[in-house]
């Protein structure tokens, strides 16, 4: 694939992953709710990083 292609394809494989991810993450509001403060601060800081890490395949892959 040419890479002037791969970028835009890229961008609509994270948003499009990033938007299943918010709504899967958002099925368990009410599981995170219910844990103390600081768990919940815990496991939605865990979970704010998580989606980054299928990141680095897909922009080495953009950028080839």
């Amino acid at each position: 694939m040419q890479p002037s292609i791969r970028k835009p394809v890229g961008i609509f494989i994270i948003l499009a992953g990033l938007a299943v991810y918010g709504l899967l993450v958002a099925s368990f509001a009410d599981q995170i709710g219910a844990l103390a403060k600081p768990a919940q601060a815990l496991v939605y800081l865990i979970l704010g990083i998580a989606w980054l890490l299928p990141l680095r395949p897909l922009l080495v892959w953009m950028n080839k």
